[in-house]
This record gives structure tokens, sequence and C-alpha cells, in this order.
């Protein structure tokens, strides 16, 4: 069983949780017959053996640690002022194992899979544990000071942008399909290198033409609303946003020049900067981790999704 530090479900137990897990198992053991009859999994290991010296109980080979065990006695002491007797040490260990016990069933039974708020949770669990020390870790003043010199961009304010517009109107009544094929045209040819005049001329009269002129996000937004214009304001000039679909009809967007604003100085935004750092820190170890786990599994993708 995991140790403590690893954010493990043997985390936090308190007596009143074991006592819970109690009643549990009493309903769970009252409907066995809904199910097949249990059978230990192929992939646990042996026979019952004596536990190891880190180990209180096995449970099908599966050791149920001293750890966890020092850990909910530890619980059950604080809540009281007399010194946990040999009966209550005999409950909280066979807690420990029914919880075991629960587990592996849980995991005969598919519930990993099948289950998906248990499919979640456990995936979200695997991702802290492979960040958990990159994001958590504090960074030096010389790391935040160069990240912040490096990914000044990041923390700019709002700046201003020039940007073409071609439009495709969708009236109603119109096949969007063809609409959307035109304004996927439209978008290849932009960044095939054509001339944007030219291709301008296979769009549409917009009801509030964009401006030829350096704009504040703000302004995008009324003239192009919000979808077209989160996805402007995400590129670099001379990038061409994939058509974005407004009230009436597709935005294709073409970004020409954009100032990225002023830099705060460090001192007014540290904290944001130190959270970002984190966050990439986190970020780049999950990257490595999930391409760690890709290069030792066998991935087999279909020939045609669906």
């Amino acid at each position: 069983m995991p140790s403590p530090a690893d954010g493990s479900p043997g985390a936090g137990r308190t007596p009143t949780a074991l006592l819970a897990l109690g009643t549990l198992v009493g309903l769970i053991l009252a409907a066995t017959s809904l199910f097949r009859s249990p059978t230990r999994p192929d992939t646990l290991p042996g026979p019952s053996a004596a536990p190891a010296a880190d180990a209180v109980a096995t449970v099908n080979g599966v050791p149920v640690s001293r750890t966890d065990f020092l850990r909910a006695l530890d619980a059950m002491g604080r809540d009281r002022r007399d010194a946990v007797g040999d009966d209550e040490r005999k409950r909280i260990l066979d807690r420990l194992v029914d919880e075991e016990l629960l587990l592996q069933r849980g995991v005969e039974l598919g519930l990993v899979r099948r289950d998906a708020k248990v499919r979640n949770d456990l995936v979200a669990a695997v991702i802290q544990a492979a960040v958990g020390d990159a994001s958590s870790t504090e960074p030096t003043a010389d790391e935040v000071a160069v990240f912040h010199r490096d990914e000044a961009w990041f923390f700019a304010a709002p700046g201003r942008m020039r940007a073409r517009d071609v439009f495709v109107k969708v009236a109603p009544g119109d096949d969007e399909g063809v609409a959307r094929k035109r304004a996927d045209d439209i978008a290849a040819r932009l960044r095939a290198g054509e001339d944007p005049a030219t291709v301008a001329r296979s769009g549409d009269e917009p009801t509030a033409p964009l401006p030829d002129a350096m704009l504040p996000p703000a302004k995008f937004v009324e003239y192009l609303g919000p979808t077209a214009s989160r996805g402007a304001l995400a590129l670099s000039p001379g990038q061409v946003a994939d058509p974005a679909r407004a009230a009436d009809g597709f935005h294709v967007v073409m970004v020409v020049e954009r100032d990225r604003g002023d830099v705060p100085p460090l001192a007014e935004i540290e904290s944001l900067v130190r959270s970002e750092v984190r966050r990439r820190r986190g970020e780049q170890a999950l990257r490595s981790y999930v391409e760690g786990l890709r290069a030792k599994a066998n991935v087999q993708v279909a020939g045609t999704l669906p």
C-alpha cells in the first residue's frame, strides 16, 4: 500500500471513517449475491505468507502497511484520553483489511473503468502524484526573474492589434456546411500566402466591417464576437485563425500586426510569476511522465476513426 506522502486512500483516516467502513462492509457482504462469487485476480501476488517487516498483514498477498496502521492508531488515540487497547488495535487492523478487500473487489469488478467518478478520481490522483514535486517546489528569485524576462509577452497588458476579417454569411435556411467549406477554403488560401485583398473578394459583406486600424481587444469583440476574438487574440502577425462561427456566419481572421502592451515590473506581479513558473513545471512534468508511459506501452490505433 502506498506511503502516506503520496496522497493514497489511506491518508487521513479517522476513527469515524473506520467505524463507517465497518457498516459499509456489512452492507456489501449482505449484497454479494448481486455479483459473481469473488475470486482472487490473477495479477495479485501468490499465497499468503508472513507479513514483511514493514507490513502488519497481507491480503491476498498485498501488504497492509505498518505506516497506515500507525496513522489510524494515532488518529484514534487523539480522540480519547486513555490508551488504545488491544481489542481496539485489532478492530483498526480489521478495518484496514476490510478496506483492502473492498479495494481489490472494486478492481476485480472493473469499477476503475466502468465508474466515471472512480476513473476520474484515479486519473486526477496519478496526475497529482506525477506533478506534485514539480508544481509545489518554490522557484528561486533568479528563476522568477529570468522567467519574467524571457516570458514577458505572457504578462503583458492587453495590447492593440490590426487584423483582416473575411466574412462568410449564413442566412436563415442556408446550408451551414457549404458556408463552412467556403470559410475553410478562404483560410487555406490566406495561409498559403495568397494576397489578402484578393481572398477577401471571395467573402461576403459583414454587417459591421472590421476597421483597418490598431484596436484594443474589446473592440474586436464588438466587431467579431467573443469566439472569433479569442481565436484572433491568440495569434501572432501573419497567422490565420480557424473559421469561427458567429450569429450570422463565419469569420476568418488574419492578424496583420500587434502590440503586446507593457509588461508590469516584476515587483508588482511576482506572486503571479511564481505561480506561472510552478504551473509550467507541473505541465512539463506531466508531459514527460505521460511520454514515459507511452514509450513503455503498446498502443494500437484504429486505421479509421469514427
